[in-house]
C-alpha cells in the first residue's frame, strides 16, 4: 500500500508566463480550484494522506495557501528548494522526509500542474508488487500523445514492460507524470544537487526494471495560458 506521495511543484512555469510571474503554476485555477488542490483531493480519496510538496519559485505562496493540509483531510509537508533541483534532485532533497513518512520504499509521485481524473487507488496493488521486487523498479502511467508531444516518450508492450521510444514492437506513448518509484534509487544523489530524471528512466528501461499502465481517461498537461483557458472553457 502506498503510504506517502510527493507532488512536484518547484518549476518556474516559463511557458505559462506572464501568469506565473506572480503566481506559482500549481496555484493557477481550473474550474475555480488550484491545479494542485485537484491532485491533493485525488490522493486523499485514494487513502494517501501523507504528502510531500517540493517548491522553489514563489514557493511560500504554495505553503501559505495550502497550510498543513487539514482542510483536505491530509498532512502536508514541504521540501523547499532555493532553486529548482529538477525531478531527481527534488526527490533526493525530500528523501529523508519521504523515508520517515513510510515503512515502504515505494512512493507515488505526481506533477502539481496536471489535471486528471486518474484514480490513484488502483496503484496500491502495483506498489505492493514493486516492494517485493529483488531490485528497485518504477511504474509509470502512460497516456495518449498530446498535440504538443506527438512523438511520445516510451513504448508500452502488452506485458506491461516499458521500452525505449524507438522500439518497433509497439506505439510510443507519453509519460503522464504519474509514477511509482523506489526511494533506494535516489540515495546516491547529493542533497541540493540539480539532477534530471531522464537518466533514471533510461537506465531502468534498459535493465527491464520499468513497467507501465495505459490510461485513457481525462489527462491534461496544462502548459500555456491558452491551454489553461481552453481547459477552463471545457469544464465550464
Amino acid at each position: 500500500m502506498i503510504q506517502v506521495a510527493m507532488i512536484f511543484a518547484a518549476g518556474r512555469g516559463e511557458r505559462m508566463r506572464p501568469l506565473t510571474d506572480v503566481t506559482p503554476k500549481p496555484l493557477l485555477k481550473v474550474a475555480g480550484k488550484p491545479l494542485i488542490v485537484w491532485q491533493i483531493e485525488a490522493l486523499a480519496r485514494a487513502g494517501i494522506r501523507q504528502i510531500v510538496i517540493n517548491h522553489a519559485w514563489l514557493g511560500e505562496q504554495i505553503s501559505e495557501h495550502l497550510g498543513d493540509g487539514d482542510e483536505f483531510g491530509v498532512q502536508l509537508y514541504y521540501s523547499a528548494e532555493q532553486t529548482a533541483l529538477e525531478t531527481a534532485g527534488g526527490i533526493a532533497n525530500a528523501l529523508r522526509m519521504l523515508q520517515l513518512l513510510s515503512d515502504s520504499p515505494i512512493f507515488l509521485a505526481v506533477s502539481g500542474d496536471v489535471y486528471t481524473d486518474y484514480d490513484y487507488e488502483q496503484l496500491h496493488s502495483v506498489a505492493d508488487e514493486l516492494v517485493r521486487a529483488s531490485e528497485p523498479h518504477m511504474h509509470l502511467i502512460m497516456v495518449d500523445n498530446p498535440e504538443f508531444h506527438p512523438q511520445g516518450d516510451f513504448v508500452l508492450h502488452e506485458d506491461g514492460v516499458l521500452y525505449p521510444r524507438d522500439d518497433t514492437h509497439g506505439r510510443a506513448l507519453t509519460f503522464g507524470n504519474i509514477g511509482l518509484y523506489d526511494m533506494r534509487q535516489f540515495e546516491d544523489i547529493v542533497v541540493g544537487e540539480k539532477v534530471a530524471m531522464s537518466p533514471y528512466y533510461r537506465t531502468s528501461i534498459e535493465r527491464g526494471l520499468a513497467t507501465g499502465s495505459y490510461f485513457d481517461g481525462v489527462w491534461e498537461n496544462v502548459g500555456t495560458p491558452l491551454q489553461l483557458a481552453q481547459l477552463n472553457e471545457k469544464l465550464s
